[in-house]
């Protein structure tokens, strides 16, 4: 005999599909005598019909790579996907460069290597962009003789 509406039942009761339950194969005779939800529950108390654990995903392999990342590997140009500022954003790339470059020009200008005006000047330029790092505004500064003379 077919065991289709105790299996259903049971799944509605122990709120699981019908694929997660389990029937006891040497109580099967009792299964198949059960009409009535309440003789369900019973066989669910005895424990002749169960719930099957859900299965999950392994996270073994992602722990792995995890790990081997931590280390810097797996980290090349063949292993990003994504566009270039994916990774770092464009505005955040921006923001990390220019608050370097701000601050740098507030200490020379703190230690007085350059003056106030110099300094309004390069802030400006910096803002918009005229310089790719720190290193090029202090390029720029020993090309155009803008430090103050002593």
């Amino acid at each position: 005999m077919s065991l289709k509406s105790q299996r259903r039942m049971a799944a509605e009761i122990l709120k699981a599909g019908e694929g997660r339950i389990w029937i006891d194969p040497e109580r099967i005779e009792d299964v198949e005598l059960a009409i009535s939800r309440e003789e369900i529950r019973k066989l669910i108390h005895e424990g002749a019909i169960r719930k099957l654990q859900k299965k999950g995903v392994s996270r073994v392999r992602a722990r792995r790579l995890h790990e081997k990342r931590k280390k810097g590997r797996r980290r090349g140009l063949g292993s990003r996907q994504g566009a270039k500022g994916a990774r770092l954003p464009r505005k955040k790339a921006w923001m990390i460069r220019i608050r370097a470059q701000r601050r740098r020009l507030r200490e020379l200008r703190e230690k007085r290597i350059i003056t106030r005006s110099v300094y309004r000047m390069l802030y400006i330029m910096a803002g918009s962009g005229a310089f790719r790092s720190v290193a090029a505004m202090e390029r720029y500064i020993s090309a155009h003789n803008l430090r103050r003379r002593r």
